[in-house]
């Protein structure tokens, strides 16, 4: 799992960090804890949500479910 913060998540995404906060409330994203004021996420949890968006597909509904979505994608890779 890597750390990410919204603001952080939303650099490396092309996003805004508000929108990293609404997927991460939509989807119940994977919180690791805080640092500071701010929360931090599971990275690969937000860039799987991320990646279901850009490509038409349906969010995964719990964090559980994306980390084997990305297991089906990395072993058909």
């Amino acid at each position: 799992m890597r750390p990410a913060t919204a603001k952080q998540a939303a650099a490396h995404l092309d996003r805004e960090p508000g929108t990293i906060r609404q997927w991460a409330f939509r989807y119940s994203a994977r919180v690791l804890g805080r640092a500071g004021r701010e929360v931090v996420y599971d990275f690969a949890d937000l860039a799987t949500i991320e990646g279901c968006i850009w490509r038409g597909d349906p969010v995964p509904p719990t964090a559980e479910d994306r980390d084997e979505l990305r297991n089906q994608l990395a072993r058909a890779a």
